[in-house]
């Protein structure tokens, strides 16, 4: 081998250095072996078959799960100079990016799972010369991860029909079990499995109960520059919380699901990864396709799926590595909803869900570091605290909600399991009502038991029961027992509640602190410069060049070509495209 690696990523992407280990998986796969990388979101997953792409004989079929990444890389590929074509149902150039991958000239070529498992892909292949199989986001190909694609499946005898071409699977989100059935799935060595860790330490991790969810993410989006992802779990909400926070707010709002017409729905993803402070209310259909590095911040208005689902959907944020926040509100119901589903899918696949609803409650309802509960259920051992998360920032006091709980079970069975929470509420603190007189409740031993400081834990106390499956929600909305209540009446378990911080110290915790200077009017003018060239040429700011790079270019002041190559971020393909026009800007506000 000929070139040299580091010296090629310095001229290409115009890194001084590899990150992490991207450098043992590039490694590998310049020596033809097969490889699994396990990496988070951020940690540069793309490089290590792009830089690959551009040193091997051939090319590099990359396949990925959806058309918008697709595009999203490929844009970020021939910025940097490397050579590439997207094979997909709406791309109308296909006959001409076969000849040019038949006449040697594509360094990477992207493809469907869809597509690349058909026998005429596999024809073409055979025609041309291939340097490497990437597989991205390969959880897809197992039934045991969150994103399970029947079409990952098809790829193995793919594969195996090139059995001297290495091959590199590529995810961000698998736990143990997971990772194991990826390399069984598409014939990766156990000791090709190399996992770079999973803590991405510039997210800030808050979780809050709801109170006013659209208020809330307001306040979040009101002390949060730059653009944001809301993920709403239904589609109507998508639209009523952008129309909500857009008027709210004053930031552009927009909103995305499945259901929107084909078009809306691409031109809000356009606008969205263009824009450098633009609101997303989606639904998770939105993100997997998303490639924008400047994502500060996600807020969840609901329960995710799983925590595997937490960590993917939160891991869009930050991914330049500036810092960004993790917002998540959350409702008992939440819980309540997430049971009844569990109860709805086939008997063979309950056990698992239950699982992970249990680990989402943990997470959610621990008064510890909540990095630290997200990394030990991917198997590592973090330290007890993190520094960037609001339980560690403002440590919730927990008190002993034992006496409150148990009344509160007591007013559900006395009252005959078939009401709902704020009834409850009504018959312990003996607000009389025409239904409590109708219903002789006012002569039961419950009635008006919950008095003074206790009144604050009500509400609280009712979520904890909810989440903790002491309580359930019937079809009509009425609580009654789960099997969790049995202990806590007889006295055999607790119910230790968490006191959330006040609100000003929850504020001052939840907002990003961003990197990028304020009033600066260097760096204001270089995005400014970055925005007209991004306009130009058809592609998001973040393409031309990231954040970090115009703070750096803000800082030294470059005053020639040699010393604004030596900035992270610039290589030779983008110093020669757009290095004179920075470097006016900078002179301009120089002299």
């Amino acid at each position: 081998m000929v070139a040299d690696p580091v010296a090629t990523l310095h001229r290409i992407f115009g890194f001084p250095a590899f990150r992490g280990v991207q450098e043992d998986v590039v490694t590998r796969v310049l020596a033809g072996q097969r490889t699994l990388a396990v990496m988070p979101t951020g940690a540069g997953k793309s490089l290590c078959y792009q830089l690959p792409s551009a040193m091997l004989e051939g090319t590099c079929v990359v396949v990925s799960p959806l058309i918008a990444l697709m595009h999203d890389q490929l844009r970020a590929a021939t910025a940097v100079g490397l050579r590439a074509a997207t094979l997909t149902s709406v791309d109308e150039n296909r006959a001409e990016t076969r000849g040019r991958f038949l006449d040697g000239e594509l360094d990477l070529l992207y493809i469907a799972p869809e597509r690349a498992s058909t026998a005429d892909f596999r024809d073409l292949l055979e025609r041309g010369r291939i340097a490497l199989f990437a597989i991205d986001e390969a959880h897809c190909v197992s039934e045991w991860g969150h994103d399970f694609r029947p079409d990952y499946r098809l790829l193995r005898p793919l594969l195996d029909a090139f059995p001297q071409v290495p091959r590199l699977a590529l995810t961000a989100t698998a736990d143990d079990h997971t990772r194991r059935d990826v390399l069984e799935q598409l014939g990766i060595p156990e000791e090709g499995m190399i996992v770079a860790g999973f803590d991405r330490p510039n997210i800030r991790y808050a979780i809050q109960p709801r109170d006013q969810t659209a208020r809330q993410i307001a306040d979040l989006i009101a002390r949060t520059p730059g653009p944001g992802i809301v993920y709403v779990p239904s589609r109507a909400g998508t639209e009523k919380m952008a129309e909500t926070l857009g008027r709210s707010t004053g930031r552009p709002v927009r909103a995305y699901h499945a259901g929107l017409d084909a078009s809306v729905r691409a031109r809000n993803q356009r606008d969205f990864v263009a824009s450098e402070d633009m609101v997303i209310c989606a639904t998770v259909a939105f993100g997997m396709g998303i490639d924008k590095p400047d994502v500060r911040f996600v807020a969840h208005a609901g329960l995710p799926k799983s925590i595997e689902a937490y960590y993917q959907e939160t891991g869009r944020a930050g991914r330049d590595g500036d810092p960004a926040v993790a917002h998540l509100f959350w409702g008992a119901d939440d819980f309540a909803r997430a049971r009844q589903r569990i109860g709805e899918v086939e008997p063979a696949r309950q056990p698992g869900e239950r699982q992970r609803l249990t680990a989402l409650a943990a997470l959610v309802e621990t008064a510890g570091c909540r990095r630290r509960v997200l990394l030990r259920h991917f198997g590592e051992d973090p330290p007890e605290t993190c520094g960037n998360c609001d339980n560690c920032l403002n440590p919730p006091a927990a008190i002993d909600a034992t006496q409150v709980a148990r009344k509160y079970l007591s007013a559900v069975f006395r009252t005959g399991q078939m009401f709902g929470a704020g009834y409850i509420e009504q018959v312990l603190t003996g607000q009389s009502t025409e239904r409590s007189l109708m219903n002789g409740h006012e002569q039961l031993t419950v009635w008006n038991i919950v008095e003074g400081e206790e009144l604050r834990l009500l509400k609280p106390v009712g979520r904890a029961l909810l989440l903790k499956d002491a309580l359930r929600t019937n079809p009509h909305g009425g609580l009654e027992f789960g099997p969790a209540a049995r202990a806590l009446l007889k006295g055999e378990a607790t119910l230790p509640l968490i006191e959330p911080p006040a609100r000003e110290r929850r504020r001052k915790g939840a907002g990003a602190q961003t990197a990028n200077p304020v009033d600066d009017p260097l760096f204001e003018a270089l995005r400014a410069c970055r925005r007209d060239l991004a306009k130009e040429a058809g592609v998001p700011p973040y393409v031309i060049f990231h954040d970090s790079a115009l703070r750096e270019m803000a800082a030294l002041r470059p005053a020639s070509a040699s010393a604004l190559g030596r900035i992270s971020g610039i290589g030779q393909r983008k110093l020669d495209a757009y290095g004179a026009a920075f470097l006016k800007v900078i002179a301009d506000h120089s002299s």
